[in-house]
């Protein structure tokens, strides 16, 4: 699937699905950080100061999704489940499209579950869309 072209693509285009299901008006997701640990190892015969290094464990940063509240409940339904005890860990897949709609490159998170939800603010002055987020804590991911 992944597409390389000479300009980069933007970043508006996506598509959020989880486990399987399209669900869509996500006005942002943050993708995390992948990071190899480093490990200094030195043994006690060799003749430099300097450690060797080498890879450690992996760590992978939340999946952040940030949408306006449309009545829909999903995400707390889900969060909910999870807080009461029934892990229901999804695959959620993030795909990039280009400017047709037509997917380019795919983020795919193995076990996902919500981690941590934040309601909208809500202020009677204000004049901004109310926007609910859902963290997401996952096992790994692959870029296709």
């Amino acid at each position: 699937m992944t597409v390389r072209r000479d300009d980069p693509y933007p970043d508006f285009n996506f598509l959020v699905e989880l486990g399987g299901d399209v669900v869509g008006g996500f006005s942002e997701v943050e993708l995390p950080a992948a990071e190899i640990e480093t490990i200094e190892y030195r043994e006690g015969g060799d003749k430099t100061s300097a450690a060797r290094k080498l890879p450690g464990r992996v760590k992978y940063g939340n999946v952040v999704l940030k949408r306006g509240v449309a009545g829909g409940t999903e995400l707390w339904d889900w969060f909910d489940a999870v807080r009461d005890g029934n892990l229901d860990r999804r695959e959620v897949r993030i795909t990039l499209l280009d400017e047709t709609r037509q997917p380019v490159l795919a983020w795919t998170f193995r076990r996902a579950w919500p981690a941590r939800y934040d309601a909208p603010d809500l202020r009677a002055l204000g004049n901004e869309v109310a926007i609910e987020t859902l963290e997401l804590a996952h096992e790994g991911f692959e870029v296709a």
